[in-house]
């Protein structure tokens, strides 16, 4: 039995003899079960940013980076050494071919910039009591039309965090650098004793030049040992290229500038090996290259080898290409291998950009009166008000997280993660909950959670000074509910029987396979514990986002039930997620917003779902109350029978009611979280403007704003007509319920289901086939991905677009899980 699966299947029966003799004790099972999965998910290529970076999930960790540049001439040597992921950097393409974080994975870089393909290969390999060990292969080719003997350099860094940890490398080599493989041994609070080998590996060696440096051998792996501040440890690029410019300045009296030596020689670092908290270790290479890196933790008893690492390897694609066949299979037209590349390539990228980040961030708690934003011109206060620079930093905090783009965003965003964890659900629900239980540990006590999480100076230098600061009345789509609702679909499905209990035992149970939904006890447990958290934001919502109904000329069936975005501006609605669409001019206190009713009214029906599912009936009246009220006032406060559409509400000069209607997005909001019943009159209304392609459809997906409109393209055109993947991928959810249900909507549903199902895959497909990326966004009329690349979050949803039914020659009577 492969080792990683003898692992899980040791795990589950331990679970279930430990759910049998303490079946009284859930929070002790709890607690073995964090364990457990603690394990699991203690080591991981958790610093998305770079290329390749290992980390463990804590504080003080070891940590590990990949550099790397040719060095056949000194302007590419100098400007091509790549660490951190950056947009537009001369590749062809780069990211995950297949990950699966509990086992690892395989990601090429085809770097065409070097003129080199870099594959890195990750596994993880349980045992011991510190998250057992890991290895990666890292391996370079020439890319096609670069020369044979082409010379690359390679740059690990390793840096040890923590105040009395210890990281240094075995004496086995000498002043002209190491010949065989480089050890280092090392010790921290958190893993105990541990090895880091880096393999000889294979491959040629450029002309050493001893008659310019006799202390240079570039057959031999050059180590570089430094103590460096801590908190700047994530700069090791810049602390490579002064390590490396220090050297050329001391060769540079001994250059025959009439024949001067060649890049790979004066790039080639001397050996200064010894303690140190950060550590240099390089290798030059001509032509094809490969090594290894082993991390043994000493707990884990038998240290790993290149034999145990490529066993891992193949072990480990075969698992991912099963797995992902049996949970994301794509369905009609889809089928062809060419989509199963597809999808392994979007998800892999989904878990590899997942990340773990620690340190403080900066906020803004002067609760200042313009931020009331209850004035005229409150915008205006409201920036005077942030000039002052009242924030502070606050933490340190930790987050377990996803990120939507490892070049550009390399940090977590509130309302990107709800769409992340929906296909992640699928493949790990354990993951999930993990990642949820982590964004739901950093809200304050009011029930704010930042809609933003820069947390520390490395994650700060990604970011422009005005939006690095968060403010507690800033709120964001509350997108984690959805990934409730998944959670609470998947309990009310269990069949808890023994069979099953007995099937977590075979052969089959699988690395994905929940322990919450194993034992229901567990499963319920963590969402009692979730829900006073879900209450506490649910009513700070409510408290921070509420809108004016009594002091205006409106008519509503709920006097309580209407809201506003704080922080809005004349150009942008930053914490509505669609910063620059369109919305009522000038900015007013009494402005309502669809979208955010509609989003409040999605929190609530699922605290309906949570109170239902652990037996809390005494909230279930009020949430009820709130969901009536919202279902009503959207159609009191934002139907336009005018228009055919909800809109943004204002008031006029006589500070009566006003709507405002820019059809987009905005507009389909109260059918894209479900609140629009299946009988509503106002459906068909909605559908028609989903479908017509002078408003919404395009033959790439549904249009951000319609083409009608006079803000169409304009100004930035960020959500003012591209195609955005998550929105789409909730309209086509949402027809699909129409679709299945019986009514008059029905067949139109289904075939607005099936055509922007083909559209969007296509889209995606098409422009990753052509770019090698994903993108934030797709033009509505040509397709072409743009704005940001290798965007690999939210619309790594294809993965579950592609695998929803093909309703296309059906008669849609059958209704399908999605």
């Amino acid at each position: 039995m492969p080792r990683l699966l003898a692992f899980w299947v040791s795990l589950v029966s331990s679970l279930l003899l430990f759910s049998g003799v303490l079946a009284q004790d859930d929070a002790a099972l709890n607690a073995e079960l964090g364990r457990l999965n603690n394990q699991s998910l203690h080591w991981g290529p958790y610093r998305p940013n770079l290329y390749f970076g290992v980390r463990q999930r804590a504080p003080n960790s070891l940590l590990t980076g990949l550099m790397w540049s040719n060095v056949d001439s000194y302007q590419v040597a100098r400007d091509n050494l790549r660490y951190t992921c950056e947009q537009h950097q001369g590749m062809a393409g780069y990211g995950w071919d297949e990950y699966d974080i509990r086992k690892g994975g395989v990601q090429t870089v085809h770097d065409s910039g070097n003129g080199v393909d870099i594959t890195t290969s990750f596994v993880k390999v349980p045992g011991g009591v510190h998250g057992g060990s890991w290895a990666a292969r890292v391996k370079g080719v020439p890319r096609p039309g670069v020369p044979d003997d082409a010379r690359t350099q390679v740059i690990l860094f390793l840096g040890q965090e923590g105040f009395g940890s210890t990281l240094e490398p075995l004496a086995n080599g000498d002043s002209n650098g190491f010949p065989e493989d480089v050890t280092f041994t090392g010790r921290s609070d958190s893993l105990g004793d541990f090895k880091v080998s880096i393999t000889k590996g294979t491959g040629e060696h450029p002309s050493s030049g001893t008659d310019f440096d006799e202390d240079q051998d570039l057959e031999k792996t050059a180590v570089q040992s430094l103590m460096v501040p801590p908190e700047l440890l994530w700069q090791a690029k810049s602390i490579a290229m002064r390590q490396i410019g220090e050297h050329m300045n001391e060769m540079v009296p001994r250059i025959n500038q009439e024949a001067p030596p060649p890049t790979w020689q004066m790039y080639g670092l001397p050996t200064k090996a010894g303690p140190g908290n950060a550590h240099l270790v390089q290798k030059i290479f001509e032509g094809e290259f490969e090594f290894d890196i082993l991390f043994s933790s000493a707990s884990a008893g038998e240290d790993l080898t290149p034999e145990h690492l490529t066993k891992e390897i193949k072990e480990t694609t075969k698992s991912f290409g099963e797995r992902f066949t049996a949970v994301f299979a794509p369905q009609a037209p889809f089928t062809a291998d060419q989509y199963k590349t597809f999808g392994h390539s979007m998800f892999s990228n989904l878990l590899g950009g997942i990340g773990y980040f620690q340190g403080s961030h900066l906020v803004d708690r002067s609760y200042a009166s313009e931020y009331e934003e209850d004035d005229d011109g409150f915008w205006d206060a409201a920036a005077d008000a942030r000039s002052r620079k009242q924030q502070s930093l606050e933490g340190p905090y930790e987050l377990f997280s996803s990120i939507p783009s490892r070049p550009f965003f390399p940090r977590g965003f509130l309302w990107d993660e709800g769409f992340h964890l929906l296909p992640i659900a699928d493949w790990d629900l354990d993951l999930t909950l993990e990642i949820v239980k982590s964004w739901f540990n950093l809200m304050d006590e009011d029930g704010w959670i930042p809609r933003e999480m820069i947390l520390g100076e490395e994650a700060r230098s990604k970011v422009p000074e005005e939006f690095q600061v968060q403010y507690p009345h800033y709120a964001n789509p509350p997108t984690l509910f959805f990934v409730i609702d998944t959670y609470i679909s998947k309990l009310q499905n269990l069949d808890a029987s023994a069979a099953q209990q007995q099937k977590a035992l075979s052969n089959e149970k699988t690395p994905g396979t929940s322990s919450f939904l194993d034992n229901k006890s567990l499963g319920l447990d963590y969402l009692r514990q979730l829900y006073p958290l879900m209450r506490r934001q649910f009513y700070w919502f409510k408290k921070t986002q509420a809108g004016d109904i009594k002091s205006y000329d409106r008519e509503a069936y709920s006097s309580k039930e209407a809201y506003r975005w704080r922080g809005r501006t004349p150009r942008h609605v930053l914490t509505s997620g669609m910063d620059d669409y369109p919305r009522p001019q000038p900015p007013s206190p009494a402005e309502l917003h669809v979208d955010l009713m509609s989003w409040v009214g999605l929190m609530a029906k699922t605290l309906i779902n949570v109170a239902q599912t652990i037996g809390a009936t005494e909230d279930v009246d009020a949430f009820t109350k709130v969901v009536d009220g919202i279902e009503h006032n959207l159609d009191d406060l934002h139907w336009s029978e005018k228009e055919g559409c909800y809109c943004d509400a204002t008031i006029n000069d006589y500070e009566e009611n006003e709507l405002v209607c820019h059809k987009g997005y905005v507009s389909l909001m109260p059918f894209l979280t479900g609140l629009l019943k299946a009988d509503s009159p106002k459906l068909g209304k909605v559908l028609d403007l989903i479908g017509d392609e002078d408003e919404l459809w395009s033959n790439h997906g549904i249009r951000s704003l319609s083409k009608k409109s006079e803000f169409y393209g304009t100004d930035e055109n960020y959500w003012r007509s591209p195609v955005w993947v998550n929105i789409n991928y909730m309209a086509v959810t949402q027809l699909y319920s129409v679709a299945m249900e019986a009514g008059p909507n029905q067949a139109k549903a289904k075939d607005l289901y099936s055509r922007l199902r083909k559209n969007l895959v296509d889209t995606i497909y098409t422009s990753w086939a052509e770019t090698g990326f994903a993108w934030e966004q797709y033009n509505p009329e040509t397709g072409a991905g743009q704005r940001t690349q290798h965007f690999t979050g939210w619309t790594s949803l294809v993965v579950k677009i592609m695998a929803m039914p093909d309703l296309s020659g059906s008669s849609g009577h059958v209704k399908d899980e999605l």
